[in-house]
């Protein structure tokens, strides 16, 4: 029996042996099995799965793929198109990766999509029996693909030994480790080959797009009516991303992304900018204009978390700060003052006194390091609530109005265009909360070109210094108290920046919307959350963060109590698989990656590809 001596030789394949699936079935017919799993849940999607319109979406007509059954349709187009790259050699381009790992999860995506939607149907209606032959077919249909995919051959890890001479519980545990070890082996990609170079107007074709199919899917999950569709459009996305993923299509757009730069910004801010014209009211423009909120500060946070390095705790202090500071000027009949100030000079005084309040926190406590100083911005945070809730005329000085606090706050008014009024683009209406959503994007767009000058300039480096190691940069002569302040008063300013909207968006301004922890976001809690889940240190990686973890709850609220359960498991499942985060950041995924590797060996081509290696 061999002994292994090491934990990563446990987890690395059998270079010697024959390559075997999870399931005892040939190549041969494993194929067939997933070929013929695949077309039939195509097939599926146009057959009627129940015989009543009570359950929510278009499940009962023929002919057509409506409601749920959209979903494998499109999982199990993936996992056709997977297959045809082994028998067409013109289609191995489109997965340069392991395509039999991405062939798991498409057909993976496909079955559980598919029986989740079974499993509501008779949970709701009451019985298998409201299943019409659509149903039935797809069940069969996935079980049979998924079956056939994971009896692909792939190279299966090492595994621990079991010692006879153990008790039967260590028995069993040594087993199921080793069989979570072989399943996920199944799951793992091979090294793809480096992205080649394709000419220019290809790779801008190919991020076009990329985000044309971004603004679909977000439109689609954003505008979901029903808790069942909007949970079965997240398990679609989760593994359709992981299959995308280990094709290898990611790491290639992620390099054509990084060497057209400026195209992608101003692709993603013209696709955003699409967003309103494919709604036809409010209702979804509300939730967008929130998300960019979201977005931005989380964007101003990960110059202090992300790039600095500053743990800090009570950043949503900052977004209250620059909201009440423009409230109290933008001529709000509850305002202390008298003043109604254009929203250029509102905005600037926002951001003016976050900017302040940043130093003023930051200067005696910036000397302090890690826990230390997120138990001091922590302690801000809740004095800033506390001091608002109490500056009522009764328990301190009349300044905010308590508990609350500031309303009517008038709509903005730009150069004679009224913000609340709806108005015409184009031929399309559009009403108040897309009217903010516009000015919110191009906040949004500043927010983002601030973030990407700090972090390349000398600044930015001596932040990244400091935050991979305070001693080493203070040592090199790199002014750290200097150096931190900055961060510290920047990111404060960006929050204050998009303070000023969201008081003119919400009408009014109270302390209870500036917790560190509540169920409504954002908060100081979902704000660090929102930086640590997209990626620290990076541009897209916050505002894809900031849009899941506002929109997830948004859409979980049918939860009731166990809302905040689900949500913080769906967290736990996405750290556990992505600890790097959704986009990360090169240099930390490099990091994570070279724990796994050998002394010597030196990190895969992509990795080294997305490092700038």
């Amino acid at each position: 029996m061999t002994t292994h001596t090491t934990a990563a030789d446990h987890t690395r394949p059998h270079k010697e042996d024959a390559p075997t699936g999870l399931l005892p079935i040939p190549t041969g017919p494993a194929r067939a099995m997933a070929t013929g799993g695949g077309a039939l849940t195509v097939i599926s999607a146009f057959l009627a799965w129940t015989w009543t319109a009570a359950f929510p979406g278009d499940l009962t007509v023929y002919g057509y793929p409506g409601g749920l059954p959209a979903r494998p349709h499109h999982r199990a187009l993936t996992t056709l198109l997977g297959l045809a790259s082994y028998g067409i050699k013109g289609l191995r381009a489109l997965t340069p990766g392991n395509a039999d790992a991405a062939l798991r999860y498409a057909a993976l995506a496909a079955f559980t999509t598919a029986w989740y939607t079974l499993l509501a149907i008779s949970t709701d209606l009451g019985g298998l029996a409201n299943l019409e032959p659509g149903g039935w077919v797809a069940a069969i249909a996935t079980l049979t693909a998924l079956t056939g995919a994971l009896a692909l051959p792939f190279n299966r890890p090492q595994t621990y030994p079991v010692d006879p001479e153990d008790t039967g519980w260590e028995q069993t545990r040594h087993r199921l480790r080793n069989g979570l070890t072989v399943f996920k082996g199944a799951f793992a990609a091979d090294t793809p080959p480096p992205p080649r170079t394709l000419p220019s107007y290809i790779e801008i074709l190919i991020i076009v797009a990329a985000l044309a199919t971004g603004l679909l899917v977000f439109t689609y999950g954003i505008g979901t009516e029903y808790d069942e569709l909007f949970i079965g459009f997240l398990i679609s996305v989760a593994f359709g991303f992981a299959a995308l993923a280990k094709a290898g299509l990611v790491a290639h757009l992620s390099a054509y992304t990084a060497r057209h730069r400026n195209t992608t910004l101003l692709g993603a801010f013209l696709a955003a900018a699409a967003f309103p014209f494919t709604q036809s009211d409010d209702q979804y423009a509300t939730i967008g204009v929130y998300i960019l909120i979201f977005a931005t500060v989380a964007l101003g946070l990960n110059i202090v978390v992300g790039l600095a390095g500053l743990l800090d705790l009570g950043y949503v202090a900052f977004l209250g700060v620059g909201a009440y500071a423009a409230s109290m000027v933008s001529g709000s009949p509850a305002s202390p003052f008298d003043i109604h100030l254009p929203f250029w000079a509102a905005i600037l005084v926002g951001a003016g006194a976050s900017l302040i309040f940043g130093v003023l926190i930051g200067a005696p406590t910036l000397r302090l390091r890690g826990d230390y100083l997120a138990i001091v911005t922590l302690g801000f945070g809740e004095i800033f609530r506390l001091v608002a809730m109490n500056s009522d005329g009764a328990s301190g000085p009349d300044i905010t109005n308590g508990s609350n606090g500031i309303s009517s706050i008038p709509n903005l008014k730009i150069l004679g265009f009224d913000f609340g009024l709806e108005h015409s683009i184009l031929g399309f209406p559009i009403g108040r909360f897309a009217n903010y959503f516009f000015l919110m994007l191009l906040i949004t767009l500043i927010v983002v070109l601030v973030f990407r000058r700090s972090g390349d300039s000398r600044i930015g480096r001596a932040w990244v210094a400091i935050r991979e190691d305070e001693t080493a940069a203070l040592a090199m002569g790199i002014n750290g108290f200097r150096v931190k302040l900055i961060a510290f008063a920047l990111g404060a300013a960006l929050a204050g920046l998009a303070g000023t909207v969201q008081a003119h968006v919400t009408y009014t301004v109270t302390p209870e919307q500036y917790q560190f922890a509540n169920t409504v976001p954002p908060n100081s809690a979902f704000l660090l959350a929102a930086v640590v889940l997209g990626g620290m240190g990076t541009i897209s990686g916050p505002l894809v963060g900031a849009a899941l973890l506002y929109l997830i709850p948004n859409k979980l609220a049918f939860l009731g109590d166990y809302q905040l359960f689900a949500f913080g498991l769906a967290l736990v499942l996405l750290m556990r698989f992505r600890p790097e985060g959704l986009i990360p950041n090169r240099r930390r995924q490099l990091e994570f990656h070279e724990a796994e590797l050998e002394p010597g060996e030196t990190p895969p081509p992509t990795v080294l590809s997305k490092t700038g290696a």
